[in-house]
């Protein structure tokens, strides 16, 4: 028995509208595909192992999570299950039981892989609610201006705790004007979840088993049930389509420029500057239009980069200069100015 906590990630959807050969969690923002976004955050949060739920196209999702998992960066176990039919959140994390049943006395977060801001800051903050108010299960809501597609939360009048979860399609018109939503993100005890995951019922419009109605089975038995509301309206935010896509990277890409001009880095125009997740930069170091950082790049103090430098996972030495210079897994050494149009690789 357990009593650390664990994560289970939906990872089985299909998303026709992406019109890809990929399943829509491997689809990238900044380069990182969604759903590494996810289990980054579930990792940074300190779960002691993670379940992806995958379907569609299982095989390419199975293959990555391989790759992950004999990276030496990995520092959480990522195991899988299929969900062969896709009937639902619900009928997803039924898939994971095994999983759960190995995990009891501990909390489990449910994600989906398709929301990448759900970022750890919320996620722990939303952790520390739920053990603070012994809940069984505690939602990550979010307050929009246009809630139209999200399941809505519905609290009590008199206690504010939450009574219910409707989902878009099956609200009515009063329920559909609340503006607090669901995240799709989810902590539960546990064995609170299993004592009533295989009690839900597919009686809705959709024909699917909600993962709600697990709270609302769970108020239904007198279990405590609430939803921790995040000020980051981004959390709830996912792509079913290309264009959701771009919106995605918009987002990231301008949150990732503004985080490391705060923290010291010179940006004088934005222009065509690209700057992945994983990326460190020190202070005093000046990013030029055109440039491209990825992957687990390293940049010191007081370089230059750019215009039109495209680097992937180096380690660039304090006061360096790379003008229009592509290098890939390379180190460039400190005050090292690297001749225009060259091209670095390492060496095999």
């Amino acid at each position: 028995m357990s009593e650390e906590n664990c994560a289970v990630i939906l990872a089985a959807g299909e998303g026709k509208r992406m019109k890809s050969n990929r399943p829509k969690v491997l689809s990238p923002v900044l380069f990182k595909p969604m759903l590494q976004w996810v289990i980054d955050s579930a990792q940074n949060a300190g779960v002691s192992g993670i379940c992806v739920v995958t379907g569609y196209m299982h095989e390419k999702v199975e293959e990555y999570l391989s790759q992950l998992n004999g990276s030496d960066t990995a520092h959480a176990d990522v195991v899988h299950v299929l969900q062969p039919e896709r009937k639902g959140t619900g009928h997803a994390v039924m898939m994971a039981s095994d999983f759960l049943n190995a995990n009891r006395g501990g909390n489990v977060l449910i994600l989906n892989g398709d929301a990448p801001f759900v970022d750890t800051k919320v996620i722990g903050e939303a952790l520390a609610d739920h053990i603070e108010n012994g809940n069984a299960v505690t939602v990550i809501s979010a307050v929009l201006d246009d809630p139209t597609g999200y399941g809505r939360i519905v609290r009590d009048v008199d206690t504010h705790r939450i009574s219910a979860i409707v989902e878009q399609k099956d609200a009515d018109l009063e329920t559909q004007a609340i503006g607090e939503i669901n995240s799709g993100a989810f902590w539960f005890k546990v064995d609170d979840l299993l004592d009533i995951l295989f009690q839900i019922k597919n009686d809705n419009a959709q024909g699917e088993y909600y993962l709600t109605d697990a709270v609302k089975l769970m108020i239904q038995s007198g279990k405590k049930a609430n939803a921790h509301t995040t000020g980051k309206a981004n959390a709830v935010l996912g792509a079913n389509d290309c264009l959701q896509l771009n919106a995605l990277n918009s987002i990231a890409r301008d949150e990732i420029l503004s985080a490391h001009m705060c923290a010291g880095v010179e940006i004088p125009c934005r222009d065509g500057v690209i700057i992945g997740p994983d990326v460190t930069i020190g202070s005093d170091t000046c990013i030029l239009p055109g440039t491209i950082l990825r992957g687990k790049t390293v940049i010191g103090c007081g370089c230059t980069l750019g215009p039109n430098s495209f680097v992937t996972d180096c380690f660039i030495g304090d006061h360096a200069v790379l003008n229009s210079v592509q290098c890939k897994n390379c180190t460039i050494a400190p005050n090292e100015a690297i001749a225009p149009f060259s091209v670095i690789k390492p060496v095999k």
